[in-house]
């Protein structure tokens, strides 16, 4: 079995519990509805790059999906997450390049990305037999690499975040998601509805990201009145009719 497409994809979730805002996160890529298989870092030979919207049309609900991916999660108030997926792909279509993966704290999306790049690039570097200072700054390392004409494209997938002021999990996501052969085939009608449903989730879950900490604070404050009201309704004494003695 070797994958004939791939696509990139990437997301940010945030929610009080861990899990919630990875799932979230996969909402925002579009992956929710799969279950993914984490695999090492290999880019197969004649593997076609297609966009995002293509490729999830591919995909079918509960399917086993293989994957080269990371993610990063923190509940730090302001704290810098990433997470990247490196590509380096060989001249040579017929031969493999590599992927990569990396996740870290107070790194930017560029320098989380282009770290990511050159993992992948150094590791498909030293497999085509390209002699490069490792010492060398990343710039000056993909321009050998360019220049020996073995490697034809490097590029990333990278999210990164700030954690939520108020302490809420944050999980960034990156991604690069293989199309199996049975795919190919398959009419994707079902898929274009779920896929609609990932596209306002995401919509959703952007625009709550900034509010999602207010309405969660309102809802506490809604919750706590409701139960001093319901409290104050038990607690409420009874009204006793008075007893008036008549004189005879």
């Amino acid at each position: 079995m070797v994958p004939r497409k791939i696509f990139y994809t990437k997301g940010v979730g945030v929610h009080k519990e861990k899990l919630a805002s990875f799932e979230m996160a996969l909402r925002v890529a579009g992956l929710a509805h799969c279950n993914l298989v984490l695999v090492s870092s290999i880019f197969p030979p004649d593997c076609k790059i297609v966009p995002k919207e293509e490729g999830l049309k591919l995909l079918r609900p509960g399917e086993i999906v293989f994957a080269v991916y990371d993610r990063q999660s923190n509940n730090e108030p302001n704290r810098l997450i990433a997470a990247s997926v490196g590509v380096a792909i060989p001249a040579d279509s017929s031969m493999h390049g590599y992927l990569s993966e990396h996740h870290s704290f107070g790194e930017t999306d560029e320098k989380a990305g282009e770290y990511a790049e050159d993992l992948a690039a150094s590791m498909l570097a030293t497999t085509l037999g390209i002699e490069f200072n490792p010492e060398l700054d990343w710039d000056e390392r993909e321009q050998i690499f360019k220049m020996s004409g073995k490697i034809v494209r490097t590029t990333n997938i990278t999210q990164s975040a700030v954690g939520n002021k108020d302490g809420l999990w944050t999980t960034v996501f990156a991604a690069a998601v293989f199309i199996n052969d049975d795919n190919l085939s398959f009419d994707g009608g079902k898929s274009v509805t779920v896929n609609n449903e990932a596209l306002l989730q995401e919509e959703i879950l952007k625009q709550s990201l900034q509010g999602q900490s207010k309405n969660t604070e309102a809802n506490d404050k809604l919750a706590l009145r409701n139960r001093e009201v319901s409290k104050s309704s038990i607690e409420q004494p009874r009204l006793v009719p008075s007893i008036k003695k008549t004189l005879s």
